[in-house]
């Protein structure tokens, strides 16, 4: 069973930046191409991409945080990254780690973390 743990949330003022981390655990091979990422859920607001990022590096963000986030991921330690850079009111969430595991010709099987809330503050 995957377990993820999320950190680096907090409180931070509009302009700032805040790094998120997921370290997943129960990764193995026979779960096939990992992609990992991160999603969030604002008051009132369905869940929503945040970015993601698959094992040969390949990433996709949504439109609202091009050029502020970053993901990045190490996966010796099967732990994805979340740089936030110039963060507004409208990027405070509950961000949520995901983990999506696809062989070929199965159904895919996802993991989520239990959420870490950013707050920021105009």
């Amino acid at each position: 069973q995957v377990h993820l743990v999320e950190s680096g949330g907090g409180l931070v003022r509009a302009g700032g930046s805040l790094t998120l981390s997921c370290a997943a655990s129960g990764i193995t091979a026979s779960m096939g191409a990992i992609t990992m990422g991160w999603y969030r859920q604002g008051p009132g607001k369905e869940r929503e991409l945040v970015a993601t990022m698959t094992r040969g590096a390949v990433t996709n963000y949504a439109d609202s945080v091009k050029g502020r986030f970053a993901i990045s991921r190490d996966n010796a330690k099967n732990t994805v990254y979340l740089h936030m850079n110039n963060l507004k009111p409208e990027d405070t969430s509950v961000y949520y780690c995901h983990v999506e595991g696809r062989r070929p010709f199965d159904i895919p099987k996802t993991w989520w973390g239990q959420g870490t809330q950013v707050t920021v503050s105009s």
